[in-house]
């Protein structure tokens, strides 16, 4: 069984950054050892969608997740990405010391009845 977490950040407004930014998240240009990290996490699947200078994170973890990851490799290269990811992003307002705020659901349509024919 997976689990579902959501997440927001900003982006530096500045349309070259952003541009850039969307740039290196493009197939192919991750690097390599980070999706292997991120996958080592216990992450199934990730999605990250932008609008302006705003970022909504979607991922699906194992029920096991967030595991450790003994690779150093894969930890090096992380630690190196989000370095280099930080130049580009800031905090929500109201996020206190998190990087990527955690979100809570407030809706789901399954949960609700209506009138449908």
């Amino acid at each position: 069984m997976s689990r579902r977490h959501c997440f927001a950040l900003d982006l530096v407004d500045d349309d070259a950054l952003i541009q850039e930014y969307q740039r290196m998240h493009g197939p192919g240009c991750v690097w390599p050892e980070v999706i292997d990290y991120i996958r080592r996490r216990g992450i199934l699947d990730m999605q990250i969608w932008h609008r302006d200078d705003r970022l909504f994170m979607i991922i699906e973890t194992s029920d096991d997740y967030p595991r450790a990851v003994t690779d150093a490799v894969a930890r090096d290269a992380n630690e190196r990405w989000e370095k280099l990811m930080s130049t580009f992003q800031r905090r929500l307002a109201r996020a206190d010391n998190e990087k990527w705020a955690s979100m809570r659901r407030i809706f789901e349509l399954g949960e609700h009845s209506g009138k449908a024919s």
